[in-house]
């Protein structure tokens, strides 16, 4: 599925004034991330677009006992798989997703090979993502910290 940076831009603008209306059951699910537009860029970066379809880049978002979300971003190569995990929460009338990965994995199949905490970012610099809009087709867009665009295809 593509969709156009103009359109994307036009339903930002919106989300900015009156907010997206989301909620944490909206975002429910595994993303993959399909398309990136870097900051300042309308053109879709082809490479990195492609390379991370190639490695099955998925955001997952769960729901959890507290009333948060749980985040797990992985990329996965031959059974070699690379997470990052960690709690978030949305803030906001647009909303921000903010999270903070507390955890790097490195799995082989179902062994983990290598296991670490990660340290807290700084105060007010924990990533985010500005949430644009989710669609009932099956497709959800952000803004991240970094200023990038971004286009995620919910999978089945």
């Amino acid at each position: 599925m593509d969709i156009a940076h103009s359109h994307l831009l036009d339903l930002e603008k919106q989300a900015r004034r009156t907010g997206s209306g989301l909620t944490a059951s909206d975002l429910l699910g595994c993303w993959q991330l399909n398309t990136i537009w870097p900051k300042g860029q309308t053109e879709a970066s082809v490479l990195n677009g492609w390379l991370l379809r190639s490695i099955g880049a998925c955001l997952e978002i769960r729901g959890n006992s507290d009333d948060g979300l749980q985040l797990r971003n992985a990329v996965n190569l031959s059974g070699l798989t690379l997470q990052f995990t960690g709690p978030g929460e949305l803030n906001g009338r647009q909303p921000l997703l903010k999270f903070r990965f507390e955890q790097v994995e490195l799995l082989l199949g179902r062994f983990t090979l290598l296991k670490r905490e990660l340290p807290s970012p700084q105060e007010g610099r924990e990533p985010f993502f500005a949430l644009i809009k989710r669609s009932p087709e099956g497709w959800m867009a952000a803004r991240g910290r970094g200023g990038g665009l971004a286009f995620w295809t919910l999978r089945d």
